[in-house]
């Protein structure tokens, strides 16, 4: 499952880590790259960055991850805004949204593909 997958390669961490999955056409994982490392509530996060390495590995689609530090896993304001900005540009270039997963302490997680918000 994608959502362990995260939990593992993210646990510990103490600053907030941004990653993708990169997909292929049946959706499994070519491999994950970190995007950005941020602080302890935030990590910036362009487009350009996000798509260049599943651009490279010619992806099909990617799942969006990242974790808060806090363990709370509800998205903020900024993450919502982030995942409708990388939505649009992923159409422009062809390549699939499947999921963008908050990563939270205790296996808990948002997933804005569950919740109707991609």
């Amino acid at each position: 499952m994608r959502v362990g997958f995260l939990h593992t390669y993210l646990a510990d961490v103490d600053r907030e880590h941004f990653v993708i999955l990169m997909l292929d056409q049946k959706n499994k994982v070519l491999g994950v790259h970190t995007v950005s490392v941020g602080g302890l509530t935030a990590s910036i996060v362009h487009p350009r960055e996000t798509f260049k390495a599943a651009i490279l590995a010619n992806a099909a689609a990617i799942i969006y991850g990242h974790n808060h530090p806090s363990g709370d896993c509800q998205p903020s304001r900024e993450d919502r805004a982030i995942t409708q900005r990388l939505k649009e540009a992923g159409a422009l270039l062809g390549i699939g949204i499947l999921d963008h997963l908050v990563i939270g302490a205790d296996g808990r997680y948002f997933s804005f593909a569950d919740e109707n918000l991609l």
